[in-house]
């Protein structure tokens, strides 16, 4: 498996009526966010943007990055609503209710 390779796919639903994406890995990550307008940027944006640049220079470990880009697509509403994320600790997973 490749380093900057998600454990678990990020499901985004970029706008109404287009279909879902998946999201596999840090660069992947990276081009999304550096395709978005700067009106949908800020502070969790700049978070999840750092973090997966950070994962390329190993600066920053891939799972963390992940959840940062994980929780700006959540605060942002991009995220699909059938994503399953994975908890903290213990391994199980959930749907999100959104």
């Amino acid at each position: 498996m490749d380093r900057l390779q998600f454990e678990v796919p990020v499901r985004i639903a970029p706008a109404p009526g287009l279909p879902v994406e998946e999201i596999y890995g840090v660069e992947q990550a990276l081009d999304f966010l550096q395709d978005l307008p700067v009106r949908r940027q800020g502070p969790i944006y700049q978070k999840a943007f750092n973090a997966c640049f950070g994962a390329t220079v190993d600066v920053v470990k891939t799972e963390d990055a992940c959840r940062a880009f994980m929780a700006f697509c959540r605060a942002s509403g991009l995220m699909a609503r059938d994503m399953m994320t994975p908890r903290k600790r213990g391994g199980e997973a959930r749907a999100l209710q959104a």
